[in-house]
């Protein structure tokens, strides 16, 4: 029976031949005659977690703690957990996550596939460079031990591999010790774009840095916004948001032009002081949109694109610059514009995505051509300036373009599974 199991976005919007969901790793079983893909939480934006005429196996199901040492920090669990409930775990023995990205509903086997990063790579890196080890499934029924001293190069391959290696079945992850939960923050105005670079440069010391600008302003005070830069601390917390929800889909998406316009323009001015210090709660700081479920509902039935790209800090701020203006002309923009600062540190996958330089984050609601069209156009600036799009937010950059990002993509395909595909892999690839 088919089943619809989508991207968070909502687009494109696949169907897959069949689903299955195990509860334990015996119940792992590959589909005749047909590829499969391990599908985690499904917080992936585009198609990289969609198979499309193909099959998936649904993560969830294996969501069991293996073990946890609270002397080394060290914990073990099945990839299907998520990192909230790992951080439900953790955090009462004092430890936490040293990477975690926008969202505490990705599952840990999403978390290693897809590389994701957070507010600190600059100090910490990526997920990838605090996991031990974790155990890959092959289709020939082979379970390979994968860490840096054994088989090196399905684990270099996995990390950011997309989940073409195999099925990550569990993963043990070397945790950060912190005082407490809590996060100590300074909030500052910015007046433009090149004071996020100036306060970004002033800010290397900090645990964590972002920033939300505003894509609507142009001339002087393109770029303005705001940078927020925290540590941890023992300090109890602001109480914490009530949780919302969007309870349906409607008929027209909700963001357009005028309530983006309006957004901004209201979120640039809630802060007139040019400093504001405060302890946020852990889920307001790491995870803001998690407060209201299902936001991504907010863009009707047609979904949306993110766009996510890394530009090298010697051309970023021109870069930035030039998209942000090409963003402006074209009327759209997003509620949510994150700046944020990558470190020089090297990948640990293949694959992945962060590198050196300065990360600029957008939603834009789907509109068909001139949605693609002026993505396109951001496109051709991440190429010029050598940088890279981000596979697990991406629904529809060009094969060319991937393979330019991505020079070294064959070696994850000469280790790829012959059982596993994904929408995204046939896309970029060519791949049948």
């Amino acid at each position: 029976m088919s089943e619809q199991h989508g991207s968070w976005s909502g687009f494109p919007e696949p169907t897959h031949h069949s689903v299955s969901a195990p509860h334990w790793q015996a119940e792992l079983n590959w589909p005749a005659g047909s590829r499969t893909l391990a599908y985690g939480n499904g917080r992936s934006y585009g198609d990289v977690c969609q198979n499309p005429g193909g099959n998936l196996t649904l993560m969830r199901g294996l969501s069991r703690l293996r073990f946890f040492d609270r002397e080394k920090g060290l914990i073990c669990a099945e990839a299907g957990v998520t990192l909230g409930e790992l951080l439900a775990v953790t955090e009462p023995a004092g430890w936490f996550l040293p990477v975690t990205p926008g969202t505490q509903f990705v599952t840990l086997g999403g978390a290693v596939a897809n590389d994701v990063h957070g507010k600190n790579h600059h100090l910490r890196g990526s997920f990838g460079h605090h996991v031990q080890s974790f155990n890959l499934l092959r289709s020939d029924g082979r379970t390979l031990a994968c860490s840096r001293e054994s088989n090196a190069e399905y684990f270099r391959a996995s990390i950011g591999g997309l989940g073409l290696t195999g099925i990550i079945t569990d993963v043990t992850v070397q945790l950060m010790r912190v005082p407490g939960p809590a996060i100590k923050t300074e909030t500052l105005r910015m007046a433009n774009l090149h004071e996020f670079f100036e306060l970004n440069r002033a800010s290397s010391d900090f645990e964590y840095t972002v920033s939300w600008i505003d894509c609507t302003a142009r001339g002087k005070q393109m770029g303005r916004g705001f940078f927020i830069r925290g540590d941890h601390t023992e300090s109890p917390p602001t109480p914490p948001l009530k949780r919302k929800s969007v309870p349906l889909t409607p008929p027209l998406s909700l963001i357009n032009r005028l309530s983006v316009q309006a957004f901004n323009t209201l979120y640039s001015h809630k802060q007139w002081r040019k400093s504001v210090t405060s302890v946020q709660q852990r889920d307001s700081f790491f995870y803001p949109l998690d407060g209201l479920r299902h936001w991504n509902r907010l863009y009707g039935p047609k979904g949306f694109l993110q766009y996510q790209c890394v530009l090298p800090s010697l051309v970023a701020e021109s870069a930035c610059e030039e998209m942000l203006g090409h963003i402006s002309d074209n009327g759209g923009g997003s509620f949510l514009v994150v700046l944020k600062a990558f470190g020089d540190i090297a990948p640990e996958g293949i694959l992945s995505f962060p590198r050196d330089g300065i990360t600029l984050a957008l939603d834009f609601p789907f509109e068909g051509k001139p949605t693609l069209d002026l993505l396109a156009r951001l496109d051709a600036i991440t190429r010029a300036a050598h940088g890279a799009v981000y596979p697990a937010k991406d629904a529809r950059m060009r094969g060319e373009d991937f393979r330019f990002y991505y020079p070294d993509w064959q070696q994850l395909d000469a280790l790829r599974d012959p059982a596993i595909g994904s929408g995204f892999w046939q896309r970029v690839t060519g791949d049948t």
